[in-house]
């Protein structure tokens, strides 16, 4: 059978950016999507041998099942908990990732969110929408001489911590492994998580979705942060545990703000079909809902998993995606493998 390379979560401009990009003799095996797949509709890529998914797509021993043609899936992300590995693997299914495509592209949204929590620009806007110019409650903080705790110094925490440095903060890490080239910074040093936790004004989490990773931050620890603090969240939803939150919230904790790009149950908001999906779990529409009620918060942002939304983080994904399905029909191997 010949290969037939399917596109699943892929917009119009994405999909001309690919064919300038790929061979052009496989064009006409080439198929697209723009909607993400699950075992609901698995069926769009049945004659699939590669698949080009993105994090909305589900694609777990269910939706294999109706795949049966599939040698290879290529998840246009760094992370990869919307795919079932070890079904995979069972069934000598290759997997490859883009490890690498925006340390600076999220590290910058990370920021980004920082900044509108600390100058209280939500609060701004809103009041400037409804005709009030004044600065009554709107008194920020300055970034200069905080303390920011960096939880995960990979390629996106590690460029977290050199912007920290530029606005002159002092900067507490915890990671599984010391990045040396992180230790010989000035004003940087590695901690324990409860030391990070207690100690940081600012506490962000740059650290894959995974069983160690899960609810990290949780209703046990982080009431060991300080009532002022500020947490953001640009990982993964369930490295921090929604209930913890919004219970901190309740105590009026947290009052540095709450900056989430990603969060439980972000799918439900995301892709309006999933409120049409009968497959839901009560606790997933609950956890959605919980933090649907942290926007009447001035000091919480969300944002639709945003982060990576670049113009030119989109174009390396892309490239690097391309990369990995030419080295697959060519030799049969990925160049990032997971």
């Amino acid at each position: 059978m010949e290969n037939v390379i399917v596109f699943v979560e892929v917009s119009k401009n994405e999909q001309e950016i690919i064919l300038a990009l790929i061979d052009e003799k496989y064009h006409a095996q080439i198929h697209f999507f723009e909607q993400c797949i699950n075992a609901n509709n698995a069926e769009l890529a049945s004659q699939a041998t590669l698949l080009c998914t993105f994090i909305h797509s589900c694609i777990d021993e269910n939706t294999l099942l109706k795949l049966p043609h599939l040698k290879a899936i290529i998840t246009r992300s760094t992370g990869s908990d919307h795919i079932d590995i070890e079904a995979c693997k069972k069934r000598n299914i290759a997997v490859a990732n883009v490890p690498s495509y925006g340390q600076n592209t999220v590290a910058e949204y990370t920021f980004t969110l920082i900044l509108a929590l600390a100058r209280r620009i939500k609060p701004m806007i809103e009041r400037l929408c409804r005709g009030e110019f004044n600065r009554d409650g709107l008194k920020g903080f300055d970034l200069f001489g905080k303390t920011i705790g960096v939880i995960g110094t990979g390629k996106i925490g590690s460029h977290v911590v050199l912007i920290a440095r530029g606005f002159g903060m002092e900067v507490l890490c915890y990671a599984r492994q010391e990045d040396p080239d992180i230790v010989k910074l000035p004003h940087v040093k590695y901690v324990s998580l409860e030391t990070l936790l207690s100690k940081s004004d600012i506490v962000t989490l740059h650290v894959p979705a995974n069983p160690s990773t899960f609810h990290l931050i949780n209703k046990s620890n982080i009431s060991l942060m300080k009532s002022s603090a500020m947490l953001i969240n640009t990982a993964r939803g369930n490295v921090v545990e929604t209930e913890a939150i919004v219970e901190q919230l309740s105590l009026k904790n947290l009052q540095g703000g709450v900056g989430l790009d990603t969060f439980e149950s972000e799918d439900i908001w995301i892709e309006e079909k999933y409120l049409k999906n009968d497959t839901l779990s009560a606790q997933d529409l609950q956890k959605a809902m919980l933090v649907f009620s942290t926007l009447r918060s001035s000091n919480v942002i969300l944002s639709p998993h945003n982060a990576y939304n670049t113009q030119e983080a989109l174009e390396r994904i892309i490239a690097i995606s391309i990369e990995n399905i030419n080295s697959f029909l060519q030799r049969g191997v990925f160049i990032t493998p997971l």
